[in-house]
């Protein structure tokens, strides 16, 4: 079945006890993942009594049956989930044969992967027992109905060239398409229908000058680089307030990161989250002291109060200001700071949007 599919048969069903999500798409694995978590655990998302995540590439495979087979403490089902599936050797696979033919009723085990060897027993015995539910890449008409779909879900109206300018910039990376939506639900005044400019405004096309940009120039102390994109930002007409909303939905982010990776995260989650290379998460986000977020936030309600009235200084010299204390705090840091340059950005092929074109953030 399809991922909308799974959403409305768990309306009407309990869920399965096996299911395989299987597909190249991340986002519909993750979407998919979301509705089964929701279903089985309710909006809650269960606690360390109920929810357990193993990855193919590390867990054994006892460690996963013996899981998937206590009884769950303080609710009605528990839920397991294995991802990287696919990484699952081929004699540990086979130590599933046993438990796929007589699952545990209260458990639901969730299997995913982005494809699986169909030569393997664990695979073939698999596709037999699971629910498969189906994420590989959307395409032509799929694809277009799933922006209009997702466009609806923010209460975003499209023309047709607006739908067609998404689609033909995202790289069909759904990831991609949804940011860009959510920038155009933030920017749009209610029941305005956006257009194709409207979608280029907000995609950006100057290289070097986002908010990624200007976190990684602060990871380096780099305060020459910190002034420079905060003033080109400046001179294509951004709003001081919007440049300090990007920069502190940045730092969110960042945060959630460092607790993700504390917990034990796995670099690819966390990437997704601030959109770079997992190479190079765990050094950038370690760059970023627990000390040094709090004081962010600090400076960031105190900049907030400047810009909206509370000095007689100019927006460009408060944020510089800004800049220039949050770059001279990280001297405190002890991690080295990931030298500039580092940190890859995603679609390599084109510039991320921009800190000008940040007008989605919402504070």
């Amino acid at each position: 079945m399809k991922c909308h599919e799974l959403e409305a048969s768990l309306r009407h069903a309990p869920p399965a006890p096996v299911y395989l999500v299987l597909g190249e798409e991340d986002y519909l694995r993750d979407r998919a993942l979301t509705i089964i978590r929701s279903a089985v655990l309710g909006d809650g998302g269960g606690d360390e009594f109920t929810h357990d995540v193993f990855h193919g590439d590390e867990a054994a495979a006892s460690d996963v049956i013996s899981c998937a087979s206590e009884i769950p403490v303080f609710a009605a089902r528990r839920l397991v989930v294995l991802k990287s599936a696919d990484k699952v050797p081929a004699r540990e696979g086979e130590s599933f044969l046993a438990y796929l033919a007589a699952p545990c009723d209260s458990t639901t085990l969730c299997f995913v992967a982005s494809k699986l060897d169909g030569r393997l027993k664990f695979a073939q015995r698999l596709s037999q027992s699971a629910v498969i539910v189906e994420c590989s890449p959307l395409k032509g008409p799929q694809l277009t109905t799933w922006i209009y779909q997702e466009a609806r879900s923010l209460d975003v109206g499209l023309d047709e060239q607006a739908a067609a300018a998404l689609k033909d910039g995202s790289g069909e990376s759904l990831y991609a398409l949804r940011r860009e939506l959510e920038k155009l639900a933030a920017y749009l005044p209610t029941g305005q229908v956006a257009r194709a400019a409207d979608v280029e405004l907000l995609r950006g096309t100057e290289p070097g000058a986002s908010v990624f940009d200007l976190t990684e120039a602060i990871a380096a102390r780099d305060r020459g680089r910190a002034v420079w994109i905060l003033a080109r930002n400046l001179e294509a007409g951004e709003a001081p307030l919007r440049i300090l909303g990007a920069l502190v939905w940045q730092y969110r982010r960042l945060w959630k990161v460092k607790d993700l990776v504390r917990q034990g995260g796995r670099e690819g989650e966390a990437a997704r989250t601030l959109r770079m290379d997992p190479v190079h998460v765990r050094s950038f986000v370690g760059s970023f002291t627990d000390s040094h977020l709090k004081e962010a936030f600090r400076l960031f309600l105190e900049t907030d109060s400047k810009l909206k009235g509370g000095s007689g200084g100019s927006g460009s010299l408060i944020l510089e200001s800004l800049l220039l204390t949050l770059c001279e705090r990280h001297r405190d840091t002890v991690v080295p700071p990931v030298p500039a340059g580092r940190v890859s950005r995603p679609s390599a092929g084109r510039p991320v949007s921009n800190v000008r074109t940040i007008r989605s953030v919402k504070r």
